[in-house]
């Protein structure tokens, strides 16, 4: 049986600009990795992390820069 599972053990994680200077509400993202983006909450380094593909990454990532998602 093939696992799913993606070893990020020594994967490079860089936080998000928006960082306010006490660490907070942050999200760290791995960007290079061949077809996906592994983010992870910054307050919680070994917890788990989520997976998208680039391309919905991307498209999640130009939506927030334009302001074109509600609430944000």
């Amino acid at each position: 049986m093939a696992s799913n599972h993606i070893d990020l053990s020594t994967a490079v994680w860089r936080k998000s600009s928006f960082t306010n200077g006490s660490g907070g509400d942050c999200v760290e993202v791995v960007d290079n990795l061949p077809g996906i983006v592994p983010v992870r909450d910054s307050k919680d380094p070994h917890g788990p992390a989520i997976i998208f593909p680039t391309a919905a990454w991307s498209s999640f990532v130009t939506a927030v820069k334009d302001t074109e998602l509600p609430g944000i």
